[in-house]
């Protein structure tokens, strides 16, 4: 047997190569899409986690700023100095 290919094989060895060729191709292509989308997604979850971070350390704030108002003593002066009320006979001076 001679190492010579006759036309019929040397069509089918291109046609196999241009096929082989063309998955290659999408799968690399789709690859790469892929490698974006994982990194802008890393992106978003760190920025989640910053914002979760942020929100965490609001709700602390928030739930120091319940437990104290729960004391009427608090309240009371919160009150006067947030929202300017006064006791009665008491006159109000707002210095900026």
């Amino acid at each position: 047997m001679g190492s010579k290919l006759n036309s019929k094989e040397r069509r089918r060895i291109v046609l196999t190569s241009i096929f082989c060729f063309f998955i290659i191709s999408l799968s690399i292509i789709s690859s790469v899409g892929n490698v974006f989308k994982i990194r802008e997604k890393n992106k978003e979850k760190n920025q989640l986690v910053n914002q979760l971070e942020v929100l965490k350390d609001e709700e602390k704030t928030l739930s120091d700023d319940v437990e104290k108002l729960k004391n009427p003593e608090y309240a009371a002066r919160y009150a006067r100095e947030k929202y300017l009320y006064s006791k009665t006979g008491e006159k109000i001076l707002k210095i900026d």
